[in-house]
């Protein structure tokens, strides 16, 4: 019994030996750079989970740099033993940089880290699992484009998607905001900010919102010359008084508040008029009528 105890006992030691080593043998074993990558980049989610932006953005411009020495990685694609550690961890980092571009409320940063992403997204192809993250940031960029009024480019990034993309909750929630945006459903777009699909959609929700308010806002001061508090905060779609008083006083002084009314005609007033130069273009007209006839 007792030979069969230290026996049993000498064979658990053994095997924890011969585990410990093959866990050391790893270790040991990883590309180095590979290694430091990861580190940095654990040190850049704790960052961002504090939302500490100067330290993650610092962080970010070294994880860049290391990353330049992966050839496994876009434009080259070079097949290398850690090849899709690499990419992996690659395209991770670039998802969390356009997160943090949108904490920061930074779009030229997030653009530039959009651009750099959306190689991992088209031309790995199935070297990769698809990223959990990839719809919601493919919906994100088409909201920065409605955003910015770059139709033709929300347009052309849609046509690139299948039909998979297209029927996910986050592009969807991007395309019917557009239909609704060329429709003139104002209300629409203003609601739809309550059912946002990703908790980074806020911020362009946000933008689209103003965006949204400076259109109501200047088609009311050249239909109307004045209208009721109640009635303008109705055509802003503003939930009450105050907000109202503050949306005027920080985007359109020149607008007057006065015995229950919002005043447009000073607005009218202050824009100054621009004279047609009708004799001008009479004489360039009858210039060219003469030029054309001599011509003929």
């Amino acid at each position: 019994m007792n030979r069969r105890w230290r026996r049993e006992q000498g064979e658990e030691a053994n095997t924890k030996e011969n585990n410990t080593d093959r866990s050391f043998k790893f270790v040991k074993g990883m590309d180095p750079k590979l290694t430091e990558v990861s580190q940095l980049f654990e040190r850049f989610k704790a960052a961002l989970v504090r939302n500490d932006f100067d330290t993650c953005s610092k962080l970010l411009s070294q994880l860049k740099i290391l990353l330049i020495e992966f050839k496994s990685l876009p434009p080259l694609f070079g097949e290398t033993p850690n090849a899709v550690q690499e990419l992996t961890i690659a395209r991770d980092i670039y998802e969390h940089a356009v997160v943090l571009s949108v904490k920061m409320e930074d779009q030229d940063a997030f653009e530039r880290d959009f651009f750099q992403l959306k190689p991992y997204y088209t031309d790995v192809g199935g070297r990769l699992p698809q990223s959990p993250q990839e719809y919601p940031i493919l919906g994100l960029n088409l909201l920065r484009l409605l955003v910015q009024n770059r139709i033709a480019e929300f347009h052309t990034e849609l046509e690139l998607l299948s039909g998979n993309a297209l029927e996910n909750p986050c592009i969807k929630h991007a395309v019917e905001l557009e239909q609704s945006f060329m429709e003139g459903a104002y209300n629409r777009v203003l609601s739809a900010r309550q059912t946002v699909p990703h908790e980074t959609y806020v911020y362009f929700m946000d933008l689209l919102a103003r965006t949204v308010r400076d259109e109501i806002a200047g088609c009311s001061e050249k239909a109307y010359d004045s209208l009721t508090v109640k009635d303008a905060r109705q055509m802003l779609l503003i939930s009450s008084d105050q907000e109202l008083f503050d949306y005027i006083k920080e985007e359109h002084p020149e607008w007057e508040v006065k015995n229950g009314l919002v005043v447009f005609q000073k607005a009218k007033e202050s824009a100054p008029c621009k004279e047609i130069p009708s004799l001008q273009l009479i004489n360039q007209t009858l210039s060219y009528a003469r030029e054309l006839e001599r011509i003929v």
